[in-house]
C-alpha cells in the first residue's frame, strides 16, 4: 500500500502531503480544482513521462515522493535486489523534475534510471482512467494474469526450470556444431602447442621458486664471505660482540648485588646474550651449507630460459600458460571425440524438449480451462456495471516457429515457437456494444469505460493479482444509479485484497469510504493553489450530501447522505 505523499512545486500544488490508510481510499472535489494532479504526480514516481510544464511557476523543481508498504512483494524486493537497491519492507520513491526538463530518480535514496523506476511501479501501483500506466491494457501481462487466477504459478515455474536447461543445452549445441570446422582447422598447430608446452612441463609457482635459488648461487661467494665476517664479528674474533656482552652482563650482575635497581637490567644484559648466542649459530650454520655449484646454476639459468620462452609465446604468465594448455588439451579431446559428444548432448538436448513440450501442452489446457471462467465471469461482472451487451474473450494462441534461433516442437503438424512461459500467446478481447466485433483490450476507447472495463476485469481477478495498489481516475463517467451502486459496491470488495484510490464525483461511490480527502483550490498571495485535507466523519457527511444536492447543503441533503453511508 502506499502509505504517504509528498508533492512539492507540482503544477498547482505548493506543497501538499497526505497520510493514506488501507482500504477504500475516496478523493472528491469540485471540478477543476485538481484532483487529477494528484494522480498525475504519483503516476511521476511510478515513471511516467516528466516535462518541464509541471514544474510551477517560479520554482526551480518540482518534488514528488511516495512512501510505499512492500512487506510481501517478492517481485519487487526480487527485482530490487538485482540491480543493487537497498531493499527492506518500506519503499521510498522520489522524483525530482527540473524547470529546465531534467529528471532524477531515487528509490530508497539510491539514484535510478526511470526505466528502473518504471520497472518498480509497474510492481506497486497501478493507474486507471486517463493515464498510460494501466496494466491491463498491456497485452505482455495478460499471460501471467491469467496464470495468477488459474494457480498456475507451480506448473509455469517448473517449465521454465526446464526451458532454462533446455537453453542451456541448445546454446552449448549449437556453439559445438559452429565449433567443429575450427576443432579441425586447428587440429596441427594445437597438438605442436600441446607438445611444446608438454616438454617443458611447467608448474604454478615453478618461476619464483627458481628465480629465488637463482640469485642465492650466483651471489654464493659474497654470501660465504659476509656470514664468515659476521660470525667473526658475533662470536670468534677478539673483543666479538658476544665476548663485550659477557663482560656487560657480569658488571650488571655486580651492580644488582648492590643495588636493586640494575636487576631488570641484568636480566636484559643476560637475554641480549642468548640473542647474540642464537644470531651467531644461524650465521654459522648458514655459512656451512652455502654450496658452489655451477652445474646447478647453469641447469637453473636453461630451465628459467625456457620458461621465459613459453610466456613470450603464450600468454605473459606461467599461470596464462598452463590456462591456455588446458583450455587446448579439452579442444584436442573435444576434437578426438567429436561425433560422441555431439550425440549425447543432442540427446540431452532432445530429453529437455519433449519435458518442455509435456509440461507446455499441460499448462495450455489448464489456460484454456481457466480462461473459460475468466470470461464468464467478467461478462457477468461487466453487466452489473452498465455494461449489458458486453462480451469478453481471453484469447490463446500459439506462433508458428520462424526457424533460426527460436526453440519449437510440434503440434498439430506445425511447428509451435516454445517461449519463456511456455508454447502460448494470452491476449484479453471484448466488445461493450451490440454487434461489434470484440477487438483488443489494448486498443479500446480511454475513460470512464476503459476504467470499469478495468474495475471488471480486477473484481475478478483481485485474489490472484498481486499488485498492493490500485487507483481509479474517472471511474464514474457516464454512470449514475443503480450502476454507480454497484460500482461502488465492486470497489469496496476489491479494497478488500487491495489499497484502492479512487477520485469521483458520485455519493454512492463516495459514501462507501474507508477514508476520504477533499481536494480543493484556493488563492494564497496572488497565487492559486490546490491543498488536500482528510474529512472527519461530519465532513464526511457534509461532502457526501453536497454530491447528492450541489453547493447548498440542506437538512434532507445530510440525512440522505447518512443513509447512503448506513450511518442512520
Amino acid at each position: 500500500m502506499i502509505k504517504s505523499l509528498l508533492i512539492k512545486n507540482y503544477a498547482l500544488i505548493d506543497e501538499l502531503q497526505v497520510e493514506f490508510d488501507n482500504g477504500l481510499v475516496i478523493i472528491t472535489g469540485e471540478t477543476g480544482v485538481g484532483k487529477s494532479i494528484i494522480v498525475d504526480a504519483l503516476g511521476l514516481i511510478i515513471g511516467a513521462r516528466a516535462s518541464a510544464d509541471v514544474v510551477r511557476a517560479g520554482a526551480e523543481k518540482a518534488i514528488v515522493e511516495g512512501i510505499f508498504h512492500v512487506a510481501d512483494n517478492k517481485k519487487l524486493k526480487a527485482l530490487l535486489a538485482d540491480n543493487d537497491v537497498e531493499c527492506n519492507d518500506e519503499l521510498i520513491a522520489r522524483r525530482e523534475v527540473s524547470s529546465r526538463g531534467q529528471s532524477r530518480c531515487f528509490v530508497n535514496d539510491s539514484p535510478v534510471t526511470n526505466n528502473l523506476l518504471k520497472s518498480i511501479g509497474e510492481l506497486v501501483v497501478d493507474l486507471h482512467g486517463q493515464h498510460e500506466h494501466q496494466s491491463l491494457l498491456r497485452v505482455d501481462t495478460h499471460i501471467g494474469m491469467l496464470d495468477d487466477f488459474g494457480g498456475l504459478d507451480g506448473m509455469v515455474s517448473e517449465y521454465q526450470e526446464a526451458f532454462r536447461l533446455l537453453q542451456e543445452r541448445q546454446r552449448h549445441l549449437d556453439e559445438l556444431i559452429r565449433q567443429e570446422s575450427e576443432l579441425h582447422a586447428k587440429r596441427e598447430i594445437r597438438a605442436f602447442h600441446i607438445q611444446e608446452i608438454d616438454s617443458v612441463s611447467p608448474e604454478a609457482g615453478e618461476e619464483d621458486r627458481l628465480s629465488r635459488e637463482l640469485t642465492v648461487l650466483e651471489n654464493a661467494e659474497r654470501l660465504f664471505s659476509a656470514s664468515s665476517q659476521l660470525y667473526e664479528m658475533l662470536y670468534e674474533g677478539d673483543s666479538s660482540v658476544h665476548d663485550q656482552l659477557v663482560l656487560a652482563r657480569n658488571q650488571l650482575q655486580d651492580l644488582a648485588t648492590i643495588d636493586k635497581q640494575f636487576d631488570d637490567a641484568a636480566k636484559e644484559g643476560s637475554s641480549a646474550l642468548a640473542i647474540i648466542g642464537e644470531l651467531a649459530k644461524f650465521v654459522q650454520r648458514y655459512n656451512s651449507r652455502i654450496e658452489f655449484n655451477p652445474e646447478r646454476l647453469e641447469e637453473l639459468r636453461s630451465r628459467l630460459g625456457q620458461l621465459v620462452m613459453l610466456k613470450k609465446k603464450f600468454g605473459g604468465s606461467i599461470e596464462s600458460v598452463l590456462a591456455y594448455r588446458e583450455t587446448i588439451g579439452q579442444e584436442a579431446s573435444l576434437d578426438e571425440n567429436f561425433d560422441e559428444v555431439i550425440a549425447g548432448l543432442k540427446k540431452e538436448t532432445a530429453e529437455c524438449l519433449n519435458r518442455c513440450k509435456t509440461l507446455a501442452k499441460r499448462i495450455s489446457v489448464k489456460r484454456t480451462e481457466t480462461a473459460q471462467k475468466i470470461d464468464k465471469a467478467i461478462m457477468a461482472e461487466l453487466v452489473k456495471l452498465g455494461i449489458k451487451n458486453g462480451r469478453f474473450r481471453t484469447a490463446i494462441s500459439q506462433k508458428r516457429a520462424a526457424g533460426g534461433l527460436s526453440i519449437a516442437i510440434r503440434l498439430d503438424k506445425e511447428d509451435v515457437s516454445l517461449n519463456q512461459r511456455g508454447m502460448d500467446d494470452v491476449e484479453f478481447f471484448i466488445s461493450t456494444n451490440l454487434g461489434e466485433d470484440d477487438k483488443p483490450l489494448a486498443k479500446v476507447a480511454s475513460g470512464g469505460e476503459v476504467s470499469r472495463i478495468m474495475l471488471a476485469l480486477k473484481t475478478i481477478l483481485a485474489k490472484s493479482d498481486r499488485l498492493p495498489v490500485l487507483v481509479f481516475d474517472e471511474i464514474d463517467v457516464g454512470v449514475s444509479g443503480r450502476i454507480a451502486q454497484t460500482v461502488g459496491r465492486s470497489l469496496k470488495s476489491l479494497s478488500s485484497f487491495h489499497q484502492v484510490i479512487a477520485i469521483t464525483h458520485l455519493p454512492q461511490i463516495a459514501g462507501l469510504a474507508n477514508s476520504h480527502f477533499a481536494v480543493v483550490k484556493h488563492e494564497s498571495n496572488g497565487r492559486t493553489a490546490t491543498s488536500i485535507q482528510k474529512l472527519n466523519k461530519e465532513e464526511r457527511i457534509r461532502e457526501v450530501a453536497r454530491l447528492m444536492s450541489g453547493e447548498e447543503v440542506t437538512r434532507a441533503g445530510l440525512t440522505g447522505a447518512k443513509e447512503l453511508m448506513g450511518l442512520s
